[in-house]
């Protein structure tokens, strides 16, 4: 099997990949406008000659996901998912005017890197999807197991009315239980296996006094001495949060993040606070009892300075507050199948490392689907005008996840 495996490594072509990723890059598709990008997707599907079924689903109207199928039925089954949209590019065109990389869906080659919106976070981990299956095609091979392929609409948060998980949410209530084996993510992981990830909650806190003529600060209560208070007892959690919740191995401390304030404006009393906040949630917590401190917190707060607080979770995604957090056992076959490709492919040892972020992976784990985020790229230069992927880590990248399909599903003559 590992001389199949390595023959269908070897048919992954570098050039063909790094012009996907180029043409991809050429197609905005900032959140919620992901039409364009999802076209194009669907013809690469349709014409890589790997993929026996391929459609695109509107989720609403113009916001489609894309469906691939490929494979037999006589091996373990993969799910390959990842996201169609991007963050938005006004920092990009701010940061880059009058140089080379001004236009952010004009990929430009720069140190042996691909430079552009989306081309990390996350176009190349769809590119390497759909080259490392056209690699099987090439030798005359296909997978022995079904390979479904997931491309999903509105995963970025940051856009009005958007960002809330719509394209894998209707993917997950589309499928059954059970639908594969095992699933990929191509989040960025800079090329390591990604097998835990937190969760997360935003809480839009707002408090309400009564505005007053700086003169007469007696008829007035002030919103803004309340938030003072507030964010005093929010930091305090914060503090307190890293006692009471064990830190992870891979994804260190639970915290909470204050990210905004504002008030007042006029010469008067404050009668408006608000704030908002993160709190980052550890596997093994309940996302219920965190919003419930929360919500404590604001309320100890409103009462003592007689004002009247309100508290919203913005950001629904598999939970009604937020996303839950997941992990996935470094024992799992999966993850040992793709840390042995990995060490096929590159000599060297895999990484196995906690993922800095949320993403969509808990929809597929409620399938009782276990998985992991694979795919080239640093997340740490993402939605930043830094956005970049080096060629040589989308190429090997590719060739690790060819091997590990053909390993993971086994390979039959196409």
């Amino acid at each position: 099997m590992s001389s199949a495996a390595a023959l269908v490594a070897d048919a992954v072509d570098a050039d063909a990949v790094v012009e996907l990723l180029r043409q991809a890059v050429r197609i905005p598709s900032v959140t919620p406008n992901e039409s364009d990008v999802a076209r194009w997707a669907l013809g690469c599907l349709n014409e890589s000659g790997a993929f026996h079924a391929a459609e695109m689903i509107e989720c609403e109207p113009g916001r489609p996901n894309v469906y691939g199928s490929a494979g037999g039925d006589s091996g373990r089954s993969l799910l390959l998912a990842g996201h169609l949209d991007t963050v938005a590019v006004d920092d990009w065109e701010r940061h880059w005017a009058g140089t080379e990389r001004a236009d952010p869906f004009q990929p430009c080659v720069i140190d042996g890197e691909i430079w552009g919106r989306g081309a990390a976070d996350q176009k190349a981990g769809i590119c390497i999807i759909i080259e490392a299956l056209r690699a099987f095609s090439r030798v005359g091979l296909r997978p022995a197991g079904a390979v479904s392929t997931w491309f999903v609409c509105d995963e970025e948060s940051g856009q009005p009315g958007s960002g809330v998980s719509l394209g894998m949410r209707t993917a997950a209530s589309d499928s059954p239980r059970g639908v594969a084996d095992f699933a990929i993510y191509t989040e960025p992981t800079t090329s390591a296996i990604y097998t835990a990830q937190m969760g997360f909650l935003i809480a839009d806190i707002v408090c309400i006094g009564k505005s007053a003529y700086f003169g007469r600060p007696e008829l007035g209560v002030d919103a803004l001495k309340a938030g003072h208070s507030l964010l005093s007892r929010l930091w305090e959690l914060s503090d307190e949060l890293r006692a009471m919740v064990p830190a992870h191995e891979l994804l260190g401390e639970a915290f909470l993040l204050v990210t905004s304030v504002s008030s007042g404006g006029n010469i008067a009393v404050p009668g408006r606070f608000e704030a908002s906040l993160i709190r980052k949630i550890n596997p093994g917590e309940s996302l219920d009892a965190a919003a419930e401190q929360i919500r404590s917190v604001v309320t100890d707060a409103a009462a003592e300075h007689s004002v009247e607080c309100s508290v919203d979770f913005s950001a629904p995604r598999d939970h009604v507050v937020g996303g839950t957090p997941d992990e996935v056992s470094a024992d799992h076959p999966g993850v040992a199948a793709l840390a042995a490709s990995i060490t096929s492919v590159t000599g060297e040892q895999a990484r196995i490392e906690g993922a800095p972020y949320w993403s969509e992976k808990p929809f597929l784990r409620d399938l009782g689907i276990p998985g992991v985020y694979f795919a080239p790229g640093d997340i740490s230069h993402c939605h930043t005008p830094f956005e970049r992927v080096a060629i040589d880590e989308l190429v090997t990248a590719t060739r690790t996840l060819a091997h590990f399909i053909a390993e993971w599903c086994g390979v039959e003559d196409s």
